[in-house]
């Protein structure tokens, strides 16, 4: 595929905190600029997935990232090629699809999300479209009883408690064309395409814990979600955990409490039925292990794949024996699909030299980290591993988490975050050499006990 010289875009950082970056609003990196596609529902197809390849290759440096957003980020582009980065994606059908700052994607959904799901994840998204002055990062989290998603920090969850007939029994994703975003396929009122016997249940972020509302008709949901949204975007706030007591019991007048559902358990690596979930090591691919995955989905599956939240793909296969053919060739490629594989217990960002923050290498020691800390994932512990203090890959405690200095050096932080500060600092090989003393975590504290 070629294209006509495009005048590169200027670059635009950041205006403000909560900014996020886009296609049209790449964002600066220490490897060059970062361009982020938001697929509704984290779907791409097979051509999408090897435009997205293409743009990597020649745009960029060959690197994509799948964000815990079920996002992809394409590193590396340059203002000479961005222009033609653009020109790739809108061509694919994954353009921009608001210009006013707010979120380009403003759901989430589970791997194994079932047809209802992804009609009311298709419903949000229109209804978040109109609403002007979303903040950036607002995020509504969609599932159904079937689950998948586990903790997530959303503003608005919406939990789909009943279903309508037809859901299949693989739970597969169905076709990406219907969730494109365009207004022919979506229209501008979907909600009167959800069917008539769904009930949604819906929570609001406070700061203790979503608060959640009784089950309503679809209908009256999701008019209650766009009186959310709108309150959200008109109070100034960043998130709706920040919103005044006052303000949000304004927003839930007239609405009644429910009961808590069953709390979501994130879904792990590995085959579903006919649906495979393989997570990327750390979030990471490159271009040629794209196209391989967009092969994969249609030699043997719906020419489809979808993003996930656990910085994977979700491949869906025609029966049985193709599923076992995926499974076998992501382990092969080098893809998680064992929910024991000890990589999944670490977490790490980019790290220098490709993000500027960066003072450690985060993605290079993560494998190391992982194998060191094998013994311990299988105890339920997790390691994070940062190259700065920002915790961009796990904002929240980790039974270790390395904090990356200017100096290479790491903060060591036992039972804590990459906010937490620190007074032991050790080279990374320092890291591993106290981890073989190490035989439970309940060890880590006092291998890693701070100088007196």
């Amino acid at each position: 595929m070629t294209h006509a010289p495009v005048n590169p875009a200027p670059v635009n950082p950041a205006p403000r905190r909560g900014w996020c970056p886009g296609l049209a609003r790449p964002m600066p990196t220490g490897d060059g600029l970062l361009v982020r596609l938001h697929p509704v529902a984290g779907l791409l197809t097979a051509t999408q997935a090897r435009a997205a390849a293409q743009a990597a290759r020649e745009g960029g440096n060959g690197l994509l990232d799948v964000t815990a957003r079920g996002n992809l980020q394409i590193r590396g582009v340059t203002a000479e090629s961005h222009g033609r980065v653009v020109a790739t994606f809108a061509e694919a059908g994954l353009g921009d699809l608001r210009h006013d700052g707010g979120p380009q994607r403003l759901t989430l959904s589970a791997p194994l999300a079932g047809g209802d799901c992804l009609t009311v994840v298709a419903a949000v998204e229109a209804i978040g479209r109109e609403v002007t002055g979303l903040p950036a990062k607002t995020l509504v989290a969609v599932e159904d009883e079937g689950g998948g998603l586990g903790p997530v920090e959303a503003d608005v969850w919406v939990r789909v408690t009943s279903r309508s007939s037809g859901v299949d029994e693989a739970r597969g994703r169905g076709d990406p064309a219907r969730l494109s975003g365009t207004d022919a396929v979506l229209g501008s009122r979907f909600d009167m395409k959800v069917s008539a016997p769904l009930a949604l249940q819906l929570a609001v972020a406070t700061p203790s814990g979503p608060l959640w509302l009784a089950p309503t008709p679809a209908a009256a949901a999701l008019a209650a979600l766009r009186t959310l949204l709108a309150g959200l975007a008109a109070s100034g706030a960043r998130r709706m955990r920040a919103l005044p007591a006052s303000q949000r019991d304004a927003l839930l007048a007239g609405l009644s409490l429910g009961d808590a559902p069953a709390s979501s358990i994130a879904l792990p690596a590995g085959r579903h039925g006919r649906t495979l979930v393989a997570e990327l090591p750390f979030g990471r691919c490159d271009a040629a292990l794209l196209d391989d995955l967009a092969g994969w989905s249609e030699a043997h599956g719906e020419g489809h794949l979808a993003l996930t939240p656990g910085r994977g793909i979700a491949l869906t296969a025609r029966d049985d024996a193709t599923a076992g053919i995926l499974r076998d060739e992501a382990a092969f490629a080098g893809l998680i699909v064992d929910p024991a594989d000890p990589r999944r217990a670490v977490a790490a960002c980019p790290g220098a030299p490709a993000c500027a923050s960066g003072g450690t290498p985060a993605q290079g020691h993560a494998p190391r980290l992982a194998a060191a800390f094998a013994h311990l994932a299988r105890r339920g512990a997790t390691a994070h591993v940062s190259g700065c203090p920002k915790g961009c890959a796990h904002p929240g405690p980790a039974a270790l988490t390395l904090v990356g200095h200017p100096d290479g050096r790491y903060g060591v932080v036992p039972d804590g975050n990459a906010g937490t500060d620190s007074d032991l600092l050790l080279t990374f090989g320092a890291v591993l050499e106290r981890l073989e003393s190490v035989r439970v975590p309940s060890d880590l504290r006092d291998a890693f006990r701070e100088p007196a």
